[in-house]
C-alpha cells in the first residue's frame, strides 16, 4: 500500500514512517493539511493518517475534502487524537475517517491498523474492479464484443447535438446480413454466431478510428461515421459491404446470385440540407436497407429523402 501521513510533530512523522515502511509499504509525509491535501491529489494513496489539530486543513478538513472527490478508488482514514477525546473521534468518523489511534503513538496500534486497512482497501479495489467489469458489460454486445444499442443511444445523442451545435456531418448507416435466418436454418445456430462473429469483426476492421459500430439487434448493425460526407460513407459502406463478400462465407440459401453470405446497407446523413433528428436519420436508414434488400441484395443504397433531385 501506499501511506499518505500527515503530521506537524516530526517526532510522530518519524514514528509512523518508521511503522508504515518496517510493514513493508510505500510511505510519503507532509508536514501540515494543505501540503497532504495536494499530495493525496498526486499519489492518491490507499492509506491516510493524519493528525487532528495542524496548520492549514485540519483532519477533520481532509477527512472531508478527500471524501468528497473519491469515485472507484478509497482511501482509508485514520485520525491521530488526543487521549480520551471521544467528542473528537466521533467527529472525525463523521467527517469520513475510518478509525482512530490516541496520541502518545503506539507502534503495535498503528501496525494493527495498517493490517486492517489493507484488508478493506483490498476489498474495495476487488469490488471497483467488478463495478467496472458489469458496466463494461451492461455496455457491449456478449457474442461480438462489439458497443450494444445502450451505448450507441448515448454516443448518438452525444455526437448529433455537436453536430447540431458546430454544423458537423455525420452519416449514419443501417446494415444487416442478408437471408441470415435460412443461414441459421441450414447450418446450424452455432455456425450462424461464428459468423455474426467475423461480420462484426470485418465491420469494425473497415472503419476509421472515428467511426464507430455498434450491433443493433440478431444480424443488424448500425455504423457512425463523424465528419463523414455522404459520398465518403456511401464509399466506405461499399468496401465494407465487399469485404463481406469476400469473407467468402458460403450460403446456398442466398437470394444474392452470390452463393456466398453477404451484407446490405442503407445511409443517411445529418448534413447541411438535410438536418434532422436522430429518430428519422434512423428511419430513413432503414427505409434504405429495405430498399438495398428490395433491389437484390448485397446492396449499399443511399436514403432517398437526401439524394438531390
Amino acid at each position: 500500500m501506499k501511506v499518505l501521513v500527515a503530521d506537524d510533530d516530526s517526532a510522530c512523522r518519524l514514528v509512523a514512517k518508521a511503522v508504515v515502511e518496517g510493514a513493508g509499504h510505500e510511505c510519503i509525509v507532509a508536514e501540515d493539511g494543505t501540503a497532504a491535501w495536494q499530495l493525496y491529489q498526486d499519489e492518491r494513496p490507499n492509506v491516510v493518517i493524519t493528525d487532528l489539530m495542524m496548520p492549514g486543513l485540519d483532519g477533520f478538513a481532509l477527512c472531508r475534502a478527500i471524501r468528497g472527490i473519491e469515485s472507484d478508488s478509497y482511501a482509508y482514514l485514520v485520525l491521530l487524537t488526543s487521549h480520551g477525546a471521544r467528542a473528537d473521534v466521533l467527529a472525525g468518523m463523521e467527517a469520513g475517517a475510518d478509525d482512530y489511534v490516541t496520541k502518545p503513538l503506539d507502534p503495535f496500534t498503528l501496525q494493527t491498523r495498517l493490517v486492517a486497512a489493507d484488508r478493506v482497501t483490498t476489498l474495495h479495489s476487488e469490488l471497483a474492479g467488478y463495478r467496472r467489469a458489469l458496466a463494461a458489460q451492461a455496455r457491449t454486445d456478449p457474442l461480438t464484443g462489439l458497443r450494444n444499442r445502450l451505448t450507441m443511444t448515448d454516443d448518438l445523442e452525444v455526437l448529433h447535438n455537436l453536430s447540431e451545435r458546430y454544423g458537423h456531418n455525420y452519416s449514419l448507416a443501417m446494415c444487416d446480413v442478408d437471408d441470415f435466418k435460412s443461414y441459421n436454418d441450414l447450418y446450424g445456430h452455432q455456425a450462424g454466431d461464428a459468423a455474426i462473429k467475423v461480420v462484426a469483426a470485418t465491420l469494425a476492421g473497415a472503419c476509421r478510428g472515428a467511426d464507430a459500430v455498434y450491433r443493433y439487434g440478431g444480424e443488424e448493425f448500425l455504423l457512425l461515421l463523424p465528419n463523414q460526407s455522404l459520398a465518403g460513407a456511401t464509399a466506405a459502406l461499399e468496401r465494407t459491404r465487399a469485404a463481406v463478400l469476400g469473407l467468402g462465407i458460403l450460403h446456398s440459401g442466398s437470394r444474392s446470385g452470390t452463393g456466398m453470405l453477404t451484407m446490405s446497407a442503407g445511409i443517411s446523413a445529418n448534413i447541411d440540407g438535410h438536418r434532422v433528428g436522430v429518430e428519422r436519420l434512423i428511419h430513413e436508414a432503414d427505409d434504405a436497407l429495405y430498399a438495398a434488400k428490395a433491389s437484390g441484395r448485397n446492396a449499399v443504397v443511399v436514403s432517398e429523402a437526401i439524394i438531390p433531385v
